[in-house]
């Protein structure tokens, strides 16, 4: 029975989708024969007017003059340095801008290849199928798109990507299901399935010279040891895996310079060996930690190498590289106490050395030479403070940077101010390697620590620091510098009080860790918001310390609060901690009262919806949290309770948050407030859909998703077609204003 529905459903859809097709081509063709019409009609008017002018032109004007007319009428265009300069290309935008105009297409996909998983799970366990035919149909669907992708990409190639990316997903899904789920494969053949997906999806790519599909390709080649992962621990194959696979993003990343590939690789990278090195610290580690290092040096020197440039991501990627690989190989030599760590910082150093030799021998004094300076001399000094005490070189570093500013104040010699924007970087450093400590320590004394009282001599001057700054800067803004400064001051003195705080509570269920620190968050950022004229913060600064609060009231209320709740519940705390939770209620409703109305936090408009975001979020989780506690007996009604809460109560609470929204943006005349009124509404509407939808049985979901993805799908195949269709009116009528002005 599900089969007639699944195919009436289909044929209907391509009978209408035949019927849209044949009304666009017909479009089409009236434009086609418009377009000619038209052009028919200019060619003949211009060939008229050369006619008539063309006589009186060569009897007023002699051939000599014409000839001496022509340099002076080539001068007098524009020289390249007088056009206007290119505005630079906003990523963010771009990418806004892909997702705007290919959301139909991304939605469609991705809900056809969920309706198609379903299917093949539920076609699995009805024992429709063969375990030939199991793995088949999932590879046979995957092609099917890849085939149809195949033949759109000429005309619509972002669309044809996309959906050459969710035929992958398929490809990967199916591998996927097939050996965790119903082990039709053993892992050595799952894995060479992947591989092989992997390797096709990546040479479609390459030779459709797609970005997009890459990226599709990346991700699902660096998800395919998780998919085909059984538990057991062999890093030795997974790392060599990676390793093969980076170097294939190298290569792909130094032929189309595309630099999203690099990152992505770097991100997956990162993650597998920060798990590697604390999960199961090995020797072997280290090896791929410098092949990771010498690949990822080469992808973010390309630029260097091509043009002699080296742009702002690729620095940031060289630092990055280089704080990822010193930290986890220091941490693999301290661990099983092989020695001396100071080899590999001073190793990187050297190559940073070699190519500031390279910058100086051709007198080359640009942004790559200072970048290649402050690495190399960062990398040295890191080098002296791992080997040696770093609790006596942080304090004096710390002393020195405040002597220095003390210093530039009195004499004014900017030397000193470069000298201590030079030296901070390198006390941060230092004292980041004494907070490690915190990792191993066992009894310290509560402040009295030699942790804490190396964190609070850098507080000290870090504080003093800023009261120097800020007497020497005059307005409200300050410079890029100063404000990185400020900011990096705040967050030394942020964490060196939380870390002390963490470890002295480090026995506490993690829950009460949670919530302690961000009950210390929100505190910190508050009271930095209270003293913000005495601190002489900017406007610069307040907007987003603003930001940062709401979310953190947001994230503490949704995450710690029903934590401590779920806890309380199966006896494992007392209530005093979620007392003590609570008191973040102080410092909001102060904000809220007092500071948000005096501020400039309204100049935006999604601070209308933070705000929003923030009350409904704290008012829905405190009511939650209260009823859980008066109703539930013991931690198994926390199920059910919380169900019940979510389908009956909940609405409620967001209807009367949302009139409130509503109520208060027609009251004040402020339109984000009752656009996000509207918008809870519709999210409240959007998740009973989206529950009604999830309670259906397997096969009314299977038949809904797969419909809706279709459907979505070739509407977002004639939208593409109709843009193009405007597109080339308007470029048409352009064409015609440009040849006949007014």
């Amino acid at each position: 029975m599900m089969y007639f529905l699944i195919i009436i459903l289909i044929i209907v859809i391509f009978v209408i989708f035949n019927h849209l097709n044949h009304r666009v081509q017909k479009l089409e063709k009236e434009i086609s024969d418009l377009r000619k019409e038209f052009t028919g009609s200019t060619v003949r008017q211009i060939k008229d007017i050369k006619e008539t002018e063309e006589p009186d032109m060569e009897s007023s004007v002699p051939v000599q003059h014409q000839e001496q007319e022509l340099p002076a009428t080539s001068s007098a265009l524009p020289l390249a340095e007088d056009l206007p300069h290119q505005p630079k290309k906003d990523h963010l935008a771009v990418i806004a801008e892909f997702l705007k105009q290919n959301a139909l297409t991304i939605a469609g996909i991705f809900t056809l290849v969920l309706g198609i998983g379903y299917f093949v799970k539920y076609a699995i366990d009805r024992n429709w199928l063969g375990e030939t035919a199991r793995a088949a149909i999932g590879f046979v669907a995957g092609a099917a798109i890849i085939t149809v992708s195949h033949f759109l990409r000429k005309h619509y190639a972002v669309f044809s990507s996309i959906v050459t990316g969710g035929g992958i997903a398929v490809f990967y899904f199916t591998a996927t299901i097939g050996f965790r789920e119903y082990h039709l494969f053993s892992q050595n053949t799952a894995f060479s399935v992947i591989c092989l997906i992997t390797l096709v999806s990546l040479s479609l790519s390459y030779y459709y010279k797609s970005e997009t599909l890459i990226i599709f390709s990346l991700f699902g080649g660096f998800l395919a040891p998780l998919m085909i992962s059984t538990g057991a621990s062999n890093y030795l194959f997974l790392f060599t895996y990676i390793t093969v696979l980076n170097i294939g993003m190298l290569i792909i990343a130094f032929l189309k310079n595309w630099k999203s590939v690099g990152w992505i690789a770097f991100v997956f990278t990162s993650i597998y060996l920060l798990f590697w090195t604390v999960e199961k610290t090995e020797i072997s580690g280290v090896y791929f930690y410098l092949v990771g290092y010498l690949i990822f040096y080469l992808f973010a020197l390309q630029d260097y190498f091509k043009k002699d440039i080296l742009p702002s991501s690729d620095i940031l990627m060289l630092v990055l590289i280089n704080f990822t690989s010193i930290t986890g190989l220091v941490y693999i030599f301290n661990t099983l106490q092989y020695g001396p760590v100071i080899i590999f910082p001073a190793g990187f150093a050297l190559v940073n050395l070699g190519l500031l030799f390279r910058e100086y021998s051709r007198k080359n004094f640009g942004v790559p030479y200072s970048v290649f300076t402050g690495i190399a001399a960062g990398l040295i000094t890191a080098a002296f403070a791992l080997q040696f005490q770093a609790h006596l070189i942080t304090s004096v570093w710390a002393i020195e940077a405040t002597l220095l500013i003390f210093i530039w104040k009195k004499t004014g010699h900017t030397i000193f101010r470069s000298c201590f924007y030079v030296l901070f970087p390198l006390v941060i450093c230092a004292q980041i390697i004494s907070w490690t400590e915190y990792i191993d320590a066992k009894s310290l004394a509560v402040l009295l620590n030699p942790v804490f009282l190396t964190s609070f001599i850098t507080v000290v001057t870090t504080f003093v620091n800023l009261i120097l700054l800020r007497k020497s800067t005059g307005n409200n803004k300050g410079t890029h510098l100063e404000n990185m400064f400020t900011i990096i001051s705040y967050l030394i003195i942020y964490f060196a009080f939380l870390f002390e705080i963490l470890y002295h509570i480090a026995s506490k269920p993690q829950t009460v860790i949670f919530s302690m620190a961000m009950l210390f968050s929100i505190c910190y950022i508050f009271l930095l918001l209270l003293f913000r004229k005495k601190l002489n913060i900017r406007t610069l600064l307040e907007i987003p310390l603003l930001y940062l609060f709401l979310v953190f009231i947001i994230i503490n209320t949704s995450t710690a609060g029903t934590g401590l709740v779920s806890d309380y519940l199966i006896k494992k705390i007392p209530a005093d901690y979620y007392m003590v939770y609570l008191l973040y209620s102080i410092p909001f409703i102060y904000t809220l009262v007092k500071i948000l109305p005096v501020s400039d936090f309204f100049s935006t408009r999604i601070s209308y919806w933070l705000i929003a975001a923030a009350a409904v979020t704290a008012v829905s989780f405190e009511a939650y949290h209260l009823y859980i506690i008066v109703n539930a007996d013991s931690g198994a009604d926390l199920t059910m309770l919380g169900k019940h809460f979510s389908l009956l109560y909940l609405p409620i609470i967001w209807a009367v948050a949302a009139s409130l929204l509503i109520y208060k943006g027609l009251k004040t005349h402020r339109t984000e407030y009752s656009r996000a009124g509207f918008s809870l509404l519709a999210l409240m509407i959007l998740k009973l859909y989206a529950y009604d939808v999830w309670e259906m049985d397997n096969v009314s979901r299977i038949i809904a998703f797969i419909i809706l993805g279709i459907i979505l799908l070739f509407s977002s195949l004639i939208f593409q077609r109709l843009k193009k269709i405007i597109s080339n009116i308007m470029d048409k009528k352009n064409e015609h204003s440009q040849e006949n002005p007014e």
